[in-house]
């Protein structure tokens, strides 16, 4: 599966909730998850554990650019996880923490993400498919941004994970969502 993602930094959580909203948005759900990601030679993989669901394995392969971009990614569960990748765990490289707000807006998901130790950001993820090709789905990531530029900080081209490895801590923030 593929989709076309861009993430900024978010610099007002509440009025990016409103804006959601304003656009026609549809809140979906709050989620807390802890992604651990392991050291492959090639492409990504993270564990997403996320409270009252199953774990999943996500593994993916995405430039690192500030534009919106394409991701290439398969969800595995533990069971195929294991098959696909060994049993002998992989090793650990860093831990991600995030509380998560999730927003549906003409299929694409809209989270609004607040990262220990990093912050805010706001990520768009537009699934492709045969319905949605990938200029539909760039065409819908451009709007959003248009529709959300008063909240967007700087463009993010990295992962929380190497972000993680090379930002310093930020102070604890209190609960983002709620």
């Amino acid at each position: 599966m593929q989709n076309v993602e861009f993430k900024a930094e978010l610099r007002d959580h509440n009025l990016a909730k409103s804006i959601a909203l304003s656009i026609g948005g549809k809140f979906i759900e709050h989620l807390w998850q802890t992604d651990t990601y392991f050291q492959l030679a090639d492409g990504r993989l993270k564990k997403r554990q996320t409270e009252g669901r199953p774990t999943e394995f996500i593994f993916y392969h995405r430039d690192n650019h500030t534009r919106p971009r394409i991701s290439r990614f398969h969800i595995y569960s533990e069971a195929e996880a294991a098959d696909r990748f060994g049993r002998i765990p992989v090793p650990e490289w860093v831990v991600v923490r995030k509380a998560r707000e999730v927003y549906m807006w003409r299929g694409v998901r809209i989270h609004l993400d607040m990262v220990d130790r990093l912050g805010m950001f706001v990520e768009f993820e537009a699934l492709v498919s045969p319905i949605s090709n990938l200029v539909k789905c760039h065409a819908a990531i451009e709007e959003l941004r248009q529709n959300f530029a008063a909240v967007l900080g700087e463009a993010v081209s990295a992962s929380y994970s190497d972000m993680m490895v090379t930002e310093p801590e930020l102070p604890p923030t209190g609960d983002p969502v709620g």
